[in-house]
């Protein structure tokens, strides 16, 4: 594959062309991509791919894989972005061509370590699993031949005759009529999974497996395919990261925050100081939560839980006049002299609100940076409690907050899984009496700003000084262009690059 700065070249193809080059809605990408591309493409195809995935993880632990409410939520992710998900669907060049060459880019941030490998291949291969459940039955035993598996679907005459051997062998098989099932004929070795289960018949060498026990052979050749080419591109990896135009987003991409980004804008002056203590038991998440009480019981932060709560505070809405107000307040209260907190802490204050220095306005803290930089040490108060807390202290955190045994187990496993952001998810369902909180959850502020929708029934903020209660709904941001915040990493990404072939 090859990136350019300039306009991607569209390639001219007939019908007949472009229906041969992706044949089917799901594959095991065993061509890499060869076509040029630009760089902002490259980037806008990566960032939607990233965004399918984390789709895909957060569903598959918030529901049962394979349900109906599964598939219908999963479905409108992918639609949502423009990927292809089903079969017979008029025009889908463009969004197989999309699937193709994301899959490809993403190869390259996730082979980096056994973590990130480990992921990618969880989320491709519930992906594959979901577009093979929906795929139709007259179109199986093609992707089968495209994708180099030899199984072959048996005749009828053949299934008649070892009719019974079959379903006594084939727990899947229970109830149903094998006339209307279709059956495979596998060579053992691919079938070791289910011989070790005592679950498929077996016949000079060869497993016969009913379609629904296939899905489980075929997700077991793809994700050996795509462990060998993760490993393979490793090895090659060195040769990318040489170019600087890729390396920052490459590095970035694997743990990339690609949402809204909760500045401030349409809040300011919304929230007042007399409603912080209210509002943080609740509408914070648990790691606001708790930073706000460690500043109420101590009057004082470090660094890191400074910047953390700071920012997050202004983002629902604290104005740089109020958060100096508030932070001095607490700090005078823990006997720090009102000069010394202007020598040596107001000018960070200002700082996050883009008032000194290289004059940047900061943006709060997102769910994956809280969780993967900066973890906290001794005395510190910062980060995620789903990620950084003992399980043992984070079960009695919650017992505090009133959450139900049963509920605690749930989030406790979640948090086993390392799902801490779908556990925080849980927790808001469970403190907010929702089912299904239509959402998911990546950053603190949206925490904020979904909690008060349901508490206020969808009103804005409205400030009372007088009402500790809290009022508050900030008005819905501007969404930012999610690719012009990883282009800024790097401004020099426009440039033309050439060279990187066959990844």
């Amino acid at each position: 594959m090859q990136f350019t700065g300039g306009k991607r070249r569209k390639l001219r193809l007939a019908g007949d062309q472009r229906n041969a080059c992706y044949p089917h809605s799901l594959q095991f990408y065993l061509q890499p991509p060869t076509e040029n591309i630009s760089l902002r493409e490259f980037e806008n195809l990566a960032i939607d791919r990233v965004k399918l995935l984390k789709s895909v993880e957060n569903l598959g632990v918030s529901y049962v894989k394979g349900t109906e409410q599964y598939q219908s939520k999963l479905e409108a992710e992918i639609r949502k972005l423009k990927f292809s998900y089903r079969e017979n669907l008029e025009d889908e060049y463009e969004p197989r061509r999309r699937d193709h060459i994301s899959h490809f880019i993403l190869r390259l941030a996730y082979c980096q370590s056994e973590d990130l490998r480990r992921w990618f291949i969880q989320q491709e291969m519930d992906l594959l699993r979901f577009r093979f459940n929906i795929l139709p039955k007259d179109k199986i035993q093609n992707f089968l031949k495209d994708s180099h598996l030899q199984f072959e679907a048996i005749s009828d005459e053949e299934k008649s005759l070892r009719e019974e051997e079959i379903i006594a062998s084939s727990p899947s098989l229970s109830g149903v009529q094998l006339e209307t099932e279709s059956v495979y004929k596998i060579p053992f070795a691919d079938a070791l999974d289910l011989f070790r289960g005592r679950k498929v018949y077996l016949e000079d060498g060869f497993a016969y497996v009913p379609l629904k026990d296939i899905v489980a052979i075929i997700l077991n050749e793809f994700r050996a395919k795509l462990s060998k080419a993760l490993a393979l591109t490793a090895r090659s990896l060195p040769a990318v990261q040489s170019d600087e135009r890729l390396q920052p987003l490459l590095n970035h991409l694997s743990h990339s925050y690609t949402g809204q980004d909760y500045s401030m804008q349409g809040n300011t002056g919304k929230i007042s100081l007399d409603q912080i203590d209210s509002l943080s038991t609740k509408s914070f998440p648990p790691c606001m939560r708790q930073l706000h009480k460690a500043l109420r019981e101590n009057h004082h932060l470090r660094h890191g839980g400074r910047m953390q709560y700071g920012l997050f505070l202004k983002g629902i809405g604290l104005t740089l006049e109020q958060a100096l107000q508030f932070w001095k307040q607490e700090f005078i209260r823990g006997k720090m002299d009102p000069d010394k907190f202007d020598r040596g802490y107001s000018y960070n204050i200002r700082h996050s609100f883009g008032k000194e220095g290289k004059r940047t306005d900061y943006t709060p803290f997102s769910c994956l940076k809280i969780i993967l930089t900066n973890p906290p040490s001794q005395g510190d108060y910062h980060g995620c409690p789903f990620r950084h807390s003992d399980p043992e202290l984070l079960k009695q955190k919650l017992q505090t907050y009133k959450i139900s045994p049963g509920g605690i187990n749930q989030i406790l496993d979640l948090v086993k899984g390392t799902h801490y952001q779908v556990a925080c998810q849980k927790y808001f369902e469970m403190t907010h009496n929702v089912d299904d909180c239509g959402f998911s959850l990546s950053h603190p502020n949206q925490f904020f700003l979904e909690s008060q929708r349901i508490l206020n029934g969808g009103k804005d903020i409205k400030k009372e000084s007088t009402q500790p209660e809290p009022q508050a709904k900030p008005s819905v941001q501007k969404l930012k262009d999610t690719s012009s915040a990883l282009a800024s990493l790097n401004s020099s990404l426009e440039m033309d690059m050439e060279g990187l072939e066959d990844f």
